[in-house]
């Protein structure tokens, strides 16, 4: 069974960075590792030991522990996904549950993630584990 597991080590980073990259494709692989500077920056990992003693890095999600005004203090997830190699299998659900489960740790009272408005593949996951569109994302490049 797989365990939700805080990555911290450059040996947990150097395996989760090419999980990153399947959603974060079109940026380079020194942007992607440039969140680790970043204070708050949290990164979880679901992982799976097998009898042998190895791991396998099935999922990885980038989270901040915020205070925002609309929602008090909650997790922000940032980054989502799922190895494509081991989608559709459940752990996408039970990998949400599991950062529940640790935002909920943290006196968290919501967690909340932005969907590409055009991405329906992952709206409808998010439906489907019963997260609730909430707003609409208003941006401007600089």
């Amino acid at each position: 069974m797989p365990e939700l597991r805080e990555l911290e080590g450059d040996a947990d980073w150097d395996r989760a960075v090419p999980l990153m990259r399947q959603l974060w494709s079109h940026r380079s692989e020194a942007f992607v590792r440039s969140w680790r500077e970043e204070s708050d920056y949290r990164l979880l990992g679901w992982v799976e030991a097998s009898a042998a003693g190895d791991e396998r890095l099935l999922a990885v999600a980038g989270v901040y522990v915020q205070t925002v005004l609309h929602h008090e203090r909650g997790c922000w997830i940032h980054d989502f996904v799922v190895d494509e190699a081991h989608r559709s299998e459940g752990h996408g659900e039970a990998f949400l549950a599991g950062i529940e489960d640790w935002a909920h740790g943290r006196d968290c009272e919501h967690v909340a993630l932005a969907c590409v408005a055009d991405n329906a593949d992952a709206a409808s996951f998010y439906e489907h584990v019963g997260m609730e569109a909430f707003g609409t994302v208003y941006e401007r490049e600089l």
